[in-house]
């Protein structure tokens, strides 16, 4: 008889982002809440991060989602959010990717109708609304991070690009929001590649430039995302549309435009006054798959005006699984695995 690893995985996708959610095969981890649970993992066990997301069994561009209690009662559950980049505390297509699973396997009661629950992240509580017809979960709307400006029209030297306009909001992380046109790009699928090279050095010039920190949780690492901004077009009165792509990783534009880059769109569209309380803003992806995020309002927060915001997507799930994980395989590490895996003897 031998101890065997496995993890439960449900594969799901939002606007082409893959998330992994991770179901079963975990034991209980540390930590009086959801937050403090994340701390524990990106502190004293990474193993599981590293093993869904790198070779053999994952890709970088894919993202995991564990299940776990939550902390707070009014809650159906809890979930930490793993990235290449580490542990974000909040993303909306890994929100929307794991309440379309919660409801798809039964974990959450599936309703007809409009369904409303609460999760909580790493960053607390969120709203789900869920659009449930004929059995089919079809839509997902879920509560932004609040969202504010942290700079507004700053220029740097790049080189090879030359001198860059960027502003900078937080949604989660931070983000340099860059006009892609400025850059010479329409933001189609054939200039993927180039847009990841173009990402990288803009954010690789800023972090060595300068840092930034959040009005209360402070320095939160060195700024990670780069959001391309299309021309925005007006379809209704309250209705905006704008091609986007997001850069999260040296090498990796997000299949998706992603929730919380949606959301430092809004953030910035108010900044600027082109926007009001109840328009929404589509963004629209290399693959033409897209999130609506709804501006609700403002509220003050110190100096910041933090925008209120709501993202809304549609996930699909691609596959039940079971991973066995082999420690005997050279190119799996299992040092920071065992002690928080389930074994089980085959």
């Amino acid at each position: 008889m031998k101890n065997e690893l496995t993890l439960q995985l449900i594969d799901t996708h939002a606007g082409g982002d893959v998330s992994r959610i991770v179901t079963g095969g975990v034991d209980p981890l540390p930590g009086a809440t959801v937050r403090q649970r994340m701390e524990y993992l990106r502190d004293d066990a990474d193993g599981m991060r590293r093993l869904l997301l790198e070779e053999p069994y994952g890709a970088p561009e894919m993202s995991v989602d564990l299940i776990v209690p939550p902390s707070d009662p009014r809650a159906e559950t809890g979930y930490i959010i793993m990235e290449v980049m580490g542990y974000p505390i909040y993303s909306g297509s890994n929100t929307i990717c794991t309440a379309t699973a919660l409801l798809e396997s039964g974990l959450v009661p599936k309703r007809e109708g409009h369904q409303h629950f609460l999760l909580e992240s790493p960053a607390g509580l969120v709203q789900i609304d869920a659009r449930i017809e004929n059995g089919v979960v079809e839509a997902i709307t879920c509560g932004g991070l609040p969202s504010y400006i942290d700079t507004h029209r700053a220029s740097i030297h790049v080189p090879h690009l030359g001198d860059i306009s960027y502003s900078v909001a937080y949604s989660g992380g931070f983000y340099a929001l860059v006009d892609a046109r400025d850059l010479g790009f329409h933001l189609t699928r054939d200039e993927e590649r180039d847009l990841a090279r173009c990402a990288g050095a803009i954010v690789e010039a800023i972090q060595a430039e300068r840092g930034f920190s959040h009005y209360t949780l402070g320095d939160v690492g060195p700024l990670p995302f780069l959001h391309f901004m299309g021309p925005v077009e007006q379809v209704a009165d309250d209705f905006y549309r704008s091609r986007s792509a997001t850069y999260v990783h040296p090498g990796v534009i997000c299949r998706s435009t992603t929730g919380t880059g949606t959301s430092a769109r809004l953030a910035l569209m108010h900044h600027e006054g082109e926007i009001r309380p109840g328009d929404k803003l589509e963004t629209v992806s290399l693959r033409e798959s897209g999130f609506i995020g709804e501006f609700l309002g403002v509220e003050q927060a110190g100096a910041h005006d933090v925008v209120r915001n709501t993202i809304t997507g549609k996930g699909h799930v691609l596959a039940r699984s079971e991973v066995v994980v082999n420690c005997d395989d050279p190119m799996v590490e299992c040092g920071g695995l065992h002690h928080i895996l389930t074994s089980r003897h085959g």
